[in-house]
């Protein structure tokens, strides 16, 4: 079985990432691919290891779901956890006081591009 590779890089049109919507992605992290998403929150983007802090699950129970029904949180869906889109800081539930993995996000003319760490 071949081993799942990532790229360095991951990049979408800002176009294709309205407010209040997320993408799932995967980006190589320490030279492993790592599961991440970027969010769109009223405008502004956020990057993040696809990881809860409290258990190490990933948030999203089913493929792409990080938000809230209100779209105001980002929530993991193992243990409710409740993050702010914007800074990945826990907020509420189990993880309180701790917060994502933020992953570097630059815009590139329309371009979004993500870069996994080092």
């Amino acid at each position: 079985m071949r081993p799942m590779t990532a790229p360095p890089e991951w990049r979408c049109q800002a176009a294709d990432l309205p407010p209040g919507r997320t993408l799932a992605f995967a980006v190589a992290c320490g030279g492993r691919p790592v599961q991440a998403f970027v969010v769109n929150h009223q405008g502004t983007y956020g990057a993040y290891v696809n990881r809860c802090p409290h258990t190490g699950t990933t948030l999203d129970l089913w493929p792409n779901e990080f938000l809230s029904d209100d779209g105001r949180w980002l929530i993991c869906a193992t243990h409710g956890a409740v993050f702010e889109p914007a800074s990945g800081a826990c907020v509420a539930g189990p993880c309180a006081g701790d917060a994502l993995t933020p992953l570097p996000l630059r815009l590139e003319g329309e371009a979004l591009v993500v870069s996994g760490l080092p």
